[in-house]
């Protein structure tokens, strides 16, 4: 994983190999043994981008994850234009490592256009600066965890909110899942729009899947948890400037069959609902062996 933003950057930059298709670089040092799929689905966003004219914007993207990644070669990413029509323009694209497609994104892209307007309404929830930054949570784990999280994670800021509603709100009940957490780039983004939603794409495949384990009293990393995402949809609403804090409100509404499923909000710091996520993973009980 990068260390840093500038490494995050670095590999939303690939090398074009031919028309349509692209090459995608790797953190130098990891201690994953599976690409993160934030980083794939974020490249293959900008490979998509890359093929598509500067006045039309991502509004929503759907993935399918295939196989893990292997972290010690490059990805090259395979662009299929499907239509380029007046208003929407469509892309899919491939993702390949030895010989095999290891990852499926379909993209659609809009023009500028005025309709109609309306929103979800922000929860109430303490500030960033109110909110307990994520590696001190971390650490209540060992050091080993917070030496990882410094070499691998620091490319963001991420504060734990938790579920704050009053143990007497009706909606307690109806919602049971609920996690919630500021995240921004830790460092100034490029001005690029296509930088700012690839690198959301990137961390908006962080923590979601792990909502769906809250009930369970259990976490993403333990021994008796195999946990992978399977697929995972974008719907981008406006445009969002991801080194400013966003608050990421998760609910997980079903698990079931050794699935996870985990929809999120996403909201600027000034209550515009900024994009809506959904992702569904494997969260597999894994039994000790005698």
């Amino acid at each position: 994983m990068p260390g840093s933003l500038s490494e995050v950057v670095g590999l939303l930059e690939l090398e074009q190999l031919e028309v349509d298709l692209y090459r995608g670089s790797q953190p130098e040092l990891s201690s994953m043994t599976r690409v993160f799929g934030g980083q794939v689905a974020a490249q293959a966003l900008m490979a998509a981008q890359l093929t598509v004219p500067e006045d039309r914007s991502v509004h929503s993207l759907h993935i399918y994850f295939i196989l893990g990644g292997d972290p010690s070669i490059p990805i090259v990413y395979d662009v299929e234009k499907i239509r380029d029509g007046r208003s929407f323009t469509t892309r899919r694209v491939a993702a390949r490592q030895h010989g095999a497609i290891i990852f499926y994104m379909t993209a659609s892209f809009q023009v500028e256009e005025e309709g109609f307007n309306h929103q979800d309404s922000m929860p109430d929830v303490p500030p960033p600066e109110d909110s307990t930054p994520l590696i001190e949570l971390i650490n209540t784990r060992g050091q080993e965890g917070v030496d990882i999280w410094e070499n691998e994670w620091a490319s963001f800021d991420l504060r734990y909110v938790g579920d704050n509603r009053a143990e007497d709100d009706p909606q307690r009940e109806l919602v049971p899942v609920v996690q919630r957490l500021w995240f921004r780039a830790n460092g100034e983004l490029p001005a690029s729009p296509a930088i700012h939603n690839a690198a959301f794409t990137y961390i908006s495949d962080f923590s979601l899947l792990g909502a769906s384990l809250l009930p369970h009293g259990v976490f993403i990393g333990q021994p008796d948890v195999q946990a992978a995402s399977i697929d995972h949809v974008i719907w981008f609403h406006h445009p969002m400037k991801v080194d400013e804090w966003l608050l990421y409100d998760q609910k997980s509404p079903s698990a079931s069959g050794a699935r996870g499923l985990s929809t999120a909000r996403v909201f600027a710091q000034d209550g515009t609902l900024v994009a809506t996520v959904a992702q569904e993973g494997l969260i597999r009980p894994v039994k000790p062996r005698d």
